[in-house]
């Protein structure tokens, strides 16, 4: 990226029910051209200041009133899509290509960890064991 840079960053994910959800923000490059969410405070979008997970925590469904649930914590990851644009993009369509992309694993359960439901009267749960 060029020094001071306006540059769009956004995170997407489809869910288990083939739902979509994202996550935006602007930042501008510092002057080594660099962006770093975990130093650098997003200047607006889906959430606004220095937060390192921002990308992940602010999804937010492409239809209203879905929540994002993961059914299945222990089998697989959510594929989380980064991407960068540049400049401002409040939307963005077919046409538009980011400077560069990545795809990225979010597990909810580490390897190894054992999953055990738990029903006990009108108790629901389950209860994560270490290995």
């Amino acid at each position: 990226l060029a020094p001071s840079q306006l540059v769009t960053l956004r995170g997407s994910l489809t869910d288990e029910h083939g739902e979509r959800f994202q996550a935006r923000a602007f930042f501008r490059a510092n002057a080594a051209g660099e962006v770093d969410p975990g130093r650098h405070a997003a200047q607006g979008g889906s959430y606004a200041g220095v937060c390192p997970m921002g990308l992940f925590w602010f999804l937010q469904p492409d239809t209203l009133f879905r929540r994002l649930v993961k059914r299945d914590v222990a089998g697989s990851p959510f594929l989380v899509r980064l991407e960068v644009f540049d400049g401002l993009c409040l939307v963005t369509g077919p046409q538009d290509q980011p400077l560069a992309s990545c795809e990225a694993e979010r597990w909810y359960v580490g390897p190894g960890v054992q999953r055990v439901p738990v029903r006990e009267g009108r108790v629901r749960g389950a209860l994560f064991l270490p290995p």
